[in-house]
């Protein structure tokens, strides 16, 4: 597995490989690797010729200095599990790498981005759109890959990629989870075992509102409380939101329905996860 860490050389290993006709597949992540990843890795590897995953902690996204020095980095850790995965290529750029003095330029999510995940963390998905553009231009992979449980994400990406006619496929890769049903996350790793055991709830609820939209159409109303009540009698979590929206236009919907995705967001302390469940 060859390791590089300037953009230049990335885009110069790209040009040959494209060049000799070989398809790229692309996993852009922040490290701290797990099965989740390795599922993306996979998918890649078994789809493209080459297959570049690339490891940077993405300033520009966290809305807290505290949030982004927690975020769990474990590079030795990640680079076994790459070549585990017989990936090609890590790309590791540092932050002055990706933005170095004098960068000002930055990619506006547009009006995708403003509710759910945009609107409790303001700006996040600016930043994550202009890494993931600098990372396409670099890598310029036929294929990128990312995971479903950052749906919102997902669409904000697909998105940008549309409206900028950048020349790659996005591709969804559905949630990984653990026995209990809980998404794997790089976060998890922050939990107590006690939060861990409680965290587990958060699936069982979005399945039990599943079915209850699959039985009769249910009122977003509805499933906040019973989401929301359901969270607080089993743990000590705090719900940040519960929201049904169109699953490929992402508008809020009354009703949750054929057609609709739930999506919450859950605090533990100071470890903040994400889940959705499409009907």
């Amino acid at each position: 597995m060859r390791i590089i860490h300037s953009i230049p050389e990335m885009q110069e290993w790209s040009s040959d490989e494209r060049s000799s006709g070989n398809s790229i597949g692309f996993v852009p992540t922040m490290g701290a690797l797990h099965q989740g990843h390795a599922e993306l890795f996979a998918q890649s590897v078994s789809e493209n010729r080459k297959t570049v995953v690339s490891i940077f902690v993405n300033t520009l996204q966290f809305n807290s200095v505290s949030d982004l020095e927690s975020y769990p980095r474990q590079l030795e850790q990640d680079q076994v599990i790459a070549e585990l995965q017989k990936v090609d290529v890590l790309f590791i750029p540092d932050k002055d790498e990706m933005y170095p003095d004098g960068f000002a330029s930055s990619i506006t999510a547009g009006p995708i981005a403003q509710h759910m995940e945009g609107l409790h963390r303001p700006g996040h998905f600016d930043g994550v759109a202009t890494v993931v553009v600098k990372l396409l231009n670099a890598v310029n992979p036929n294929v990128a890959y990312f995971g479903l449980k950052d749906f919102q994400q997902l669409a904000v990406i697909r998105s940008v990629v549309r409206d900028l006619n950048i020349k790659c496929e996005i591709k969804a890769v559905p949630t990984v989870r653990n026995s209990s049903g809980l998404a794997l996350s790089s976060r998890n790793s922050r939990l107590s075992p006690e939060q861990l055991e409680q965290a587990q709830i958060i699936h069982a609820l979005l399945l039990e509102m599943a079915q209850m939209a699959r039985i009769a159409n249910t009122s977003s109303f509805a499933l906040k409380d019973h989401f929301t009540d359901g969270m607080m009698s089993t743990s000590a979590a705090r719900v940040e939101y519960v929201e049904v929206v169109d699953s490929h236009t992402l508008l809020p919907a009354t009703t949750a329905q054929d057609g609709t995705t739930i999506c919450v967001a859950v605090w533990f302390d100071d470890v903040r996860l994400i889940d959705n469940i499409s009907i």
